[in-house]
């Protein structure tokens, strides 16, 4: 939901573990997803890229936050940007399986 989005991150307790891309299999397409793992729920966004890219001297695309991978800082620089794809999934509620490579 849009509306509560910026509440997603909100809390200051909460902890990034991990963070990448991946390609996600969805009916008959790839997706280009970029994920972040928290230590209470997954967060799957979708990766967008302007057709527009910025100038360097555009420093207000910067990210904030230093911890942030080189990658998706590099990612925000070119005009690049993440939405969320879907609700967050809570790590208590989620099931890992090992599949074969398609």
């Amino acid at each position: 939901r849009e509306n509560s989005s910026e509440n997603i991150l909100s809390p200051a307790n909460r902890l990034l573990l991990h963070e990448g891309r991946l390609m996600l299999a969805e009916s008959t397409r790839l997706l280009d997803v970029y994920l972040f793992l928290f230590d209470d729920f997954l967060l799957i966004t979708k990766i967008k890229r302007n057709k527009k890219k910025y100038g360097g001297s555009d420093t207000s695309l910067i990210p904030v936050c230093p911890s942030l991978t080189p990658e998706l800082q590099s990612f925000i620089r070119e005009g690049g940007f993440c939405t969320v794809l879907d609700q967050p999934i809570p790590l208590d509620r989620l099931i890992l399986k090992n599949v074969e490579p398609i």
